[in-house]
């Protein structure tokens, strides 16, 4: 939308404090109006000619340059508005649930140490980079589970994740959907966030309920498969397609947790009223501020007054 179509104010009833100024403004101005005392002494057609010397005066005083300095306080107080700025508390605090696949396959050794290990590092230097941000972990292979809900310990994050190995999942298989809701409501608890999603496969059966989550939430899942291009990796395109993630390839170094950490920084769901109306009323204060200055002007008030 166009910056008129969202103008609005945030305090609106602020406004109503124009009404006085108006009002004491033309009171004032009446009362120093040379014409109204002379009015019913001096026949209205020799007025002109009378205070003929009214005309020159100043038109512009302190009265005047008091009201506009009122109108455009006031106007600033009220809050003027167009544009959406994101929340004073969302630097740094959108969760991050993170759902690991954990199955057999994710200890084959192509991706060394294995991939469940390289995947486990980079958990490891995410929470460094995050540290004191709420983080949630799901471990699933056949059934999710919530392996620690979110909290701002990145150390036991890091410990749980280090501890994860596919012996101890109940049943081998693929309950991909599940975690992610699984994850989602978990970051509801947690009031905003967003998913990073780890797996090295997911079976073609698993796509369409994938695709049910997906049109029933709108968090935003980051795809981080522990796979050396291939196709293998290839084969995650229609379940990245379903949930509409955004897939970050392994990197060798940490250019990977670099973008994982920037991206989950701000996120925010649907849920979180991440994002508000910013005040623009600060804008005015320079105008208020010029319309001070003449004030400090020696002998402005005084010379002004006099003319009226």
């Amino acid at each position: 939308m166009s910056m008129l179509a969202d103008f609005h104010f945030l305090r609106p009833w602020l406004l109503l404090a124009l009404v006085p100024a108006a009002v004491l403004w033309w009171a004032l101005r009446r009362r120093d109006d040379a014409r109204q005392a002379w009015k019913g002494i001096v026949a209205p057609h020799l007025l002109p000619h009378l205070l003929s010397g009214e005309e020159r005066r100043a038109r512009f005083g302190p009265l005047e340059l008091i009201a506009v300095g009122w109108g455009v306080a006031v106007l600033a107080m009220a809050g003027p508005s167009w544009r959406r700025a994101p929340s004073p508390f969302a630097d740094d605090t959108a969760a991050l649930a993170i759902v690991v696949k954990v199955s057999p396959s994710m200890v084959t050794q192509d991706v060394q140490p294995s991939r469940l290990a390289r995947a486990t590092e980079k958990i490891h230097d995410l929470l460094a980079r995050r540290a004191g941000t709420k983080t949630a972990l799901i471990a699933y292979a056949g059934t999710a589970h919530v392996v620690m809900p979110a909290t701002t310990d990145g150390g036991i994050i890091d410990t749980f994740a280090q501890a994860l190995d596919p012996k101890i999942m109940p049943a081998d298989g693929e309950a991909a959907a599940a975690a992610l809701r699984l994850a989602d409501r978990t970051l509801r608890d947690a009031g905003s966030g967003s998913i990073l999603w780890i797996t090295d496969g997911v079976a073609p059966e698993e796509t369409v309920a994938l695709a049910a989550w997906r049109k029933s939430s709108t968090t935003p899942v980051r795809l981080l498969p522990p796979l050396l291009p291939g196709g293998e990796l290839d084969a995650l395109e229609p379940a990245v397609r379903a949930v509409e993630a955004t897939l970050v390839r392994l990197a060798a170094d940490d250019a990977d947790v670099r973008t994982l950490a920037e991206d989950a920084q701000f996120s925010t769901s649907s849920f979180a009223g991440g994002d508000r109306w910013e005040d623009s009323g600060y804008w005015l204060t320079p105008v208020i501020a010029l319309l001070l200055l003449v004030f400090f002007r020696r002998g402005w008030m005084v010379r002004t007054a006099a003319l009226r």
